[in-house]
């Protein structure tokens, strides 16, 4: 067996075929042989992707749409992310005019065309040097090369007559797409570069990548023609590749309940320091309320929601979540035997709900914990306070009914009352839990701070600070979007 030339890591590289197949096939070609590729087979895997855009024959006149083929484009990329994909080449300089837009949503890089015109650009001719493009009427008319070469170099464009027959050259029946490469073809390409050269034009720019078809009978007649898939392929060996960062995505298990999650996910919006939509955070989440009851698993044994928390969370985490929210107390009973099994972080509500008081009122002063029967069952608050040397005070048991009953009665909170028996049920649990000595108090379940906002309160005249998980929660998410930005 021969040893493998390159200790260097591999590159796999797609490449999208079908936005034209002459053109597609022959960056592909261009690829196989290039110099690196044939010295170390083995280093690099080319993934070619020749699936026919649909609205391939229309010209790409000025007043193009081009949804189709960005969706195009992203649902390619996607495929060969799927497939290990380091970076995509899409030879087409339309679809390129809008590279940032299909980046945005992409996390595999799409090599830049542009980027590699401009540096073989650089490395032939001196800044102030004249440049022809040949253009498509879109490209033409979007104005991608000035934003590229504006400042640099002069761009001069074929008359409109000229244009008119470039468009001809490139997309009528006899045209290069239909596989006419001389002859008639040839002979009136080579005049428009003419045209160009006679208006200074020192190199001329293909901005169809069709043209690069003929480049080599153009550049043998003397005519200075880029060629555009040569220049990619080159590129695309060289460029130095990585995963784009992904901007952070939070994952929302929802559902549980739903109207916590829906508190939960406006507390994420108020908090967040934004002066446009753009500046928000990222958000999937998934509004599962089949996941089964936990409260009723922790103190009865009925069915056990690990499964289901589980599936949701990587199902979140194939949805490019970076870190998950649970908005549920109670869930958090769960957490730690299903976080070793996935890849992304849970933030912990209630170990950051416990530092935050701690952080504000120290170790000494007594907490109330007002949660489910099933919270308080599992210890899972209690496990979280021991550890950062607090003190838990619960209702008795007398008081934990009257809380059970604000929570689950049938005009209870989660039956979608804010107002009446369940506010007073909640009032006579804090109660309870401040005559104990309790000057914090937990809105331990996720619908309490719908019927009881977080803050300062009098309860039977002593000044007692409710604390809210969720906002908590909601706050650290922030946090942690707007660290992953800086």
């Amino acid at each position: 067996m021969n040893p493998t030339p390159s200790h260097e890591a591999s590159r796999t590289l797609g490449i999208i075929g079908g936005l034209g197949a002459l053109a597609g096939a022959d960056l592909f070609s261009k690829l196989l042989k290039s110099q690196p590729v044939l010295a170390d087979q083995g280093r690099y895997h080319l993934l070619f992707e020749q699936h026919p855009f649909k609205d391939l024959e229309l010209p790409l006149d000025a007043q193009a749409r081009l949804t189709s083929r960005k969706l195009y484009v992203y649902q390619a990329c996607q495929r060969f992310t799927e497939r290990g994909a380091d970076a995509v080449l899409v030879p087409c300089f339309a679809s390129q005019s809008v590279l940032e837009e299909l980046q945005a949503e992409l996390q595999t890089p799409i090599l830049d065309l542009f980027d590699a015109v401009a540096r073989q650009v650089a490395s032939r001719v001196a800044p102030g040097a004249r440049l022809g493009v040949l253009a498509s009427d879109y490209v033409r008319a979007c104005g991608s090369f000035e934003r590229h070469f504006a400042g640099q170099y002069p761009l001069v464009y074929p008359s409109a007559s000229s244009q008119a027959r470039l468009m001809e050259i490139v997309y009528g029946p006899q045209g290069i797409k239909r596989g006419y490469l001389d002859g008639r073809v040839l002979e009136q390409l080579q005049q428009i570069c003419g045209e160009l050269q006679a208006q200074g034009a020192q190199l001329m720019l293909p901005g169809m990548t069709e043209l690069s078809l003929l480049a080599n009978d153009l550049q043998r007649q003397g005519v200075a023609l880029l060629d555009a898939n040569q220049v990619y392929a080159d590129f695309a060996i060289s460029a130095a590749l990585g995963p784009r960062p992904a901007p952070f995505k939070l994952g929302i298990v929802g559902g549980v309940g739903p109207a916590a999650t829906v508190d939960f996910m406006a507390k994420l919006v108020s908090q967040t320091p934004a002066g446009r939509d753009q500046e928000h955070i990222k958000l999937v989440v998934e509004q599962n309320p089949q996941i089964p009851d936990r409260t009723a698993n922790l103190l009865h044994g009925q069915s056990d929601p690990t499964v289901a928390l589980y599936a949701t969370c990587k199902r979140l985490e194939r949805e490019g979540a970076q870190a998950i929210a649970i908005p549920c107390n109670t869930a958090h009973a769960y957490v730690e035997r299903i976080q070793e099994h996935l890849a992304v972080p849970i933030v912990h509500m209630l170990e950051e709900t416990l530092k935050s008081i701690r952080e504000a009122y120290g170790d000494q002063l007594p907490i109330g914990l007002l949660a489910t029967s099933g919270t308080v069952h599992s210890r899972v608050y209690h496990q979280v306070a021991e550890r950062l040397g607090l003190t838990l005070k619960t209702p008795d048991e007398t008081a934990q009914a009257q809380l059970m009953r604000a929570i689950y009665a049938e005009h209870g909170v989660k039956a979608g009352f804010t107002q009446g028996r369940c506010v007073d049920d909640l009032r006579a649990a804090a109660v309870q839990l401040v005559r104990e000595g309790a000057r914090v108090l937990i809105l331990g379940c996720t619908e309490l701070p719908l019927i009881q906002r977080a803050g300062d309160q009098l309860v039977e005249g002593v000044k007692v600070h409710f604390v809210d998980p969720t906002q908590v929660l909601a706050k650290r998410c922030v946090s942690l979007s707007l660290a992953r930005q800086s």
